[in-house]
């Protein structure tokens, strides 16, 4: 679809009516229902009463911010709300909408009560931004055609329609723009317990065997996010069919898990070289995001936004004003000497 404003004319974006095309290995393993939905109960529980009372009412659901560390499953939860809904979805991203003209098309395009779900919302021109406000607000869109004297401005209506946005990084959402979402929820880290639960579901559905210890060990190991529970569980399925008869047992878990670097908390190669680099470059900290990703050969927004929480959240990094440091626990999980402290075991295996 095409949309002529004056002298330009804005093809519409690149967009998924279900879900994205390199999401497609991923398909068959998420859930389609909140039931199905493991984990982040509280979220679940306030979404369900959102969108039952919206049912109820007969109107669109008020629009929803989803936002947390990436592989959570924002993507999954937005089919999900469309499933319970009973409407349409279109999926797009953020950077994908470059100009006003491709949301003018985009939105124009959506039927009654549909869902349009923007992933990493928070990368928006703000030029685009502008024209979302009058459209989440009014289901309106506000059209400038001409240039100079003869300019003119248009309205054009819209019909009611839920935006879902998603973000890893809520922060460097503009105010107005956040300030919009009636419905703002948070996911957190999975504990082990549940991502056992849904490695079992996404053996189950990929017809793979496999033991209580053996789920229990892949979700230790899976930094607490189900879409790097659900990789690593095709990997230890090769490794099963391969080396085993086929069933994923702890044995097996471990061996394919310890081939792959990933050790018993989960840390692989890239956290173990950030935590020595800034031991052994730096005495342990405090040293800068930036320096620190020159040292390693890495961006620091992939340090920032996949390394650090996790490593965060197991006591072993620390961020102060003067930069990043590295905690006991840490020299103690590498098996390093502590400073100024007792020796650390010699090895700690993989």
């Amino acid at each position: 679809m095409s949309i002529d404003f004056g002298n330009d004319i804005y093809e519409e974006p690149i967009v998924a009516k279900t879900f994205l095309e390199e999401d497609a290995g991923e398909v068959s393993l998420r859930p389609k229902t909140l039931k199905d939905y493991i984990g982040q109960e509280k979220a679940k529980q306030n979404l369900a009463i959102f969108i039952e009372a919206a049912r109820k009412r007969t109107e669109p659901l008020d629009h929803v911010l989803l936002h947390g560390p990436p592989g959570l499953g924002k993507t999954t939860l937005a089919g999900i709300i469309a499933q319970e809904m009973g409407v349409n979805i279109r999926i797009t991203s953020g950077p994908a909408i470059e100009k006003p003209g491709d949301l003018a098309a985009l939105l124009t395009n959506l039927g009654e009560n549909d869902i349009l779900f923007v992933d990493e919302i928070h990368r928006l021109n703000r030029s685009v931004e502008e024209i979302l406000y009058p459209a989440m607000e009014d289901y309106a869109l506000d059209i400038i055609v001409g240039k100079g004297p003869s300019a003119n401005s248009i309205r054009l209506d819209l019909p009611k329609f839920t935006l879902i946005g998603a973000t890893t990084r809520a922060g460097q959402l503009s105010a107005p723009l956040r300030d919009r979402f009636g419905v703002t929820l948070r996911l957190e880290l999975y504990r082990p317990e549940e991502l056992a639960l849904i490695v079992k579901r996404s053996a189950g559905i990929l017809s793979v065997p496999i033991e209580d210890d053996g789920a229990m060990e892949i979700a230790r190991r899976s930094r607490g996010t189900p879409r790097i529970a659900n990789r690593m569980l095709r990997r230890v399925r090769d490794f099963a069919q391969v080396k085993a008869d086929g069933t994923i047992t702890m044995p097996v878990a471990n061996e394919a898990l310890c081939a792959l670097e990933i050790d018993h908390l989960g840390l692989d190669p890239i956290d173990r070289r950030m935590l020595k680099a800034i031991i052994d470059n730096y005495g342990g900290g405090p040293v800068g995001l930036e320096t620190l990703a020159a040292t390693i050969g890495e961006e620091a927004v992939t340090l920032e936004d996949v390394y650090e929480p996790y490593l965060m959240q197991l006591g072993f990094l620390t961020r102060t004003p003067r930069g990043r440091c590295v905690t006991p626990k840490a020299y103690t999980h590498l098996g390093l000497v502590i400073p100024g402290g007792a020796d650390a075991p010699e090895q700690l295996t993989l």
